[in-house]
C-alpha cells in the first residue's frame, strides 16, 4: 500500500532498522534513532543497486516520488543514478577545495615559474594575487561571480591605482581561463567587466632628452657617495640600454670581458628571447673595477644585505632621488628612452640596429641568439660611439649636432 504523510509521521523507531515500501522501488528506512531515510532500489545488469534520496520530512513524500521517477528514467536510458550522484558529490567536494587563491598559486607555479618567466613577472603576479586574495582568495573558483571580482578592483580605483586595477583584472582573467582549461570552473567572470574600469592614462618613464642635462646627470652620478656597487650600476646603466631588471639580475658567468659581450639568457628577458649586449671599453672598465671589488661569482650587482640576492628593484631610482632628481625628471628605465632618442636623432645608425639593441622586435629566433644576430657589427660600433659621446657630455665637451627634443 502506498505511503501517506499520516503513515510516515506515525512510523516509530525499533531496535533495528526496518523498511516500509511505497511503490515502484521507493521505500523509507526507519533507523533506531528515529530517522526516516528515503531509498530507491533498482537493478542494472542483474545487480541490485540503491540510491539514497534524503531524509523525511526534509524531502517530502512528493519530492521523493519525483526523485524516484527521475531515477527510473535514468536507468531506462542506461544510466546509473547512484553512480552519477557519487560523481556529483566527489566533484562538488573537489571544486569546493579549488579556491581562487589555490588555483592562482598553481597557475603561477605551473604556467610562469616552470615556463621560465622572468623573476620580476612572477613577483608582479604574486603582488596582483595579494591584492585580490582578501576578497576572493578563499572562494571556490567555480562559484565566483563578476561583482565579486569588481569590488576589489573598484577599491584600487578609489585610491587612484587605475593601472594596478587594470592589471589585477587581467591577471584574474588568466587565472580563471587556466581554471577553465583544468576543469575547475566553467567561465571567466572577468570577461563581463570590460568597460567597468577607468582606462588608465598612458604614462611614460621620465627621461632626459637634452644633451646638457644628460651631461649634468652623468656628473652627478660620478659624485654619488653611496654604496659603491650602486654607483657602478648607475655609471654602467646609461651605456647598455637594458631594462633595470635585466641589469640588476646580471651574473658574472654571462659576461665575457675579453670579447666584450654580455649574453643575457631568454629567461631574464621580457620577450623571452636570448639577447646580447656589446660592451664598450668604458663599460668593461667599470665591470673590471666591480670584479676587483667583489670577485667574479654570482650577481654582478648584489644586494648590500646579501651577495646571494640581486640589488633591489628600487635601488637605482632611490639613488636618483638622493641625488636630487625627482621621478618626473629621470628614472632607471627612462635611460633606455634617452639612448633611443639620442641615437635615432643623431642620424648615424640604422633604426633597426637601435631597436635590436633595445631588444625590441627581435623575432628571428634562429639567428637572434646572442651576438650572431643581425646588425651585430653595427651595434658594436654604436655601443662604443655612445659611450664616447656620454664621456664627452660628462666632461662638458663637444656635443653632436642634432634636433634633440626639449625636456
Amino acid at each position: 500500500m502506498p505511503l501517506t504523510d499520516t503513515r510516515l509521521r506515525a512510523l516509530k523507531p525499533k531496535d533495528k532498522p526496518y523498511k516500509v515500501t511505497d511503490e515502484r522501488g521507493l521505500y523509507v528506512e526507519v533507523t533506531p534513532t528515529g530517522g526516516k531515510l528515503w531509498r530507491f532500489r533498482y537493478r542494472i545488469g542483474g545487480a541490485q543497486k540503491k540510491l539514497c534520496i534524503g531524509s523525511y520530512p526534509d524531502i517530502s513524500l512528493e519530492q521523493a516520488r519525483d526523485a524516484a521517477y527521475e531515477a527510473r528514467r535514468a536507468v531506462a536510458s542506461g544510466g546509473d543514478p547512484a553512480f552519477e550522484k557519487r560523481k556529483r558529490k566527489i566533484r562538488a567536494e573537489f571544486l569546493s577545495a579549488q579556491t581562487f587563491e589555490a588555483v592562482a598559486r598553481e597557475y603561477i607555479e605551473q604556467m610562469m615559474v616552470q615556463n621560465g618567466r622572468a623573476d620580476g613577472t612572477i613577483v608582479k603576479a604574486n603582488y596582483f594575487l595579494d591584492k585580490l586574495a582578501p576578497a576572493i582568495g578563499n572562494r571556490p573558483i567555480n562559484e565566483i561571480e563578476p561583482f565579486e571580482v569588481l569590488a576589489p578592483l573598484k577599491r584600487l580605483e578609489a585610491t587612484g591605482k587605475h593601472e594596478t586595477a587594470k592589471k589585477c583584472r587581467s591577471f584574474a582573467g588568466r587565472v580563471f581561463r587556466y581554471g577553465v582549461a583544468t576543469t575547475r570552473c566553467k567561465s571567466d567572470p572577468t570577461s563581463m567587466l570590460k568597460g567597468a574600469l577607468v582606462t588608465p592614462r598612458a604614462t611614460h618613464y621620465a627621461a632626459i632628452l637634452e644633451p646638457t642635462e644628460l651631461g649634468g646627470l652623468l656628473r652627478a652620478i660620478d659624485d654619488f657617495t653611496g654604496y659603491m656597487v650602486t654607483k657602478l650600476a648607475l655609471q654602467i646603466a646609461p651605456h647598455v640600454f637594458v631594462r633595470p631588471g635585466e641589469l640588476r639580475h646580471a651574473e658574472w658567468h654571462e659576461i665575457d670581458l675579453v670579447d666584450g659581450v654580455w649574453k643575457i639568457p631568454a629567461g631574464k628577458m621580457k620577450a623571452r628571447r636570448a639577447h646580447a649586449v656589446p660592451l664598450s671599453k668604458q663599460v668593461r672598465g667599470y665591470l673590471t673595477d666591480l670584479a676587483e671589488m667583489l670577485g667574479r661569482e654570482g650577481y654582478v650587482f648584489p644586494s648590500a644585505r646579501s651577495s646571494k640576492r640581486p640589488m633591489s628593484e628600487n635601488t637605482l631610482n632611490a639613488a636618483f632621488r638622493r641625488m636630487g632628481y625627482s621621478k618626473e625628471e629621470v628614472t632607471a628605465h627612462g635611460l633606455r628612452a634617452t639612448a633611443s632618442t639620442f641615437l635615432n636623432e643623431s642620424g648615424l645608425w640604422n633604426p633597426d640596429a637601435i631597436e635590436r639593441a633595445l631588444a625590441h622586435g627581435d623575432s628571428n629566433v634562429v639567428r637572434g641568439i646572442y651576438h650572431r644576430g643581425k646588425h651585430w657589427d653595427e651595434r658594436v660600433r654604436m655601443a662604443q660611439w655612445w659611450s664616447d659621446y656620454l664621456d664627452e657630455l660628462r666632461t662638458g665637451g663637444k656635443v653632436i649636432m642634432g634636433k634633440f627634443a626639449k625636456g
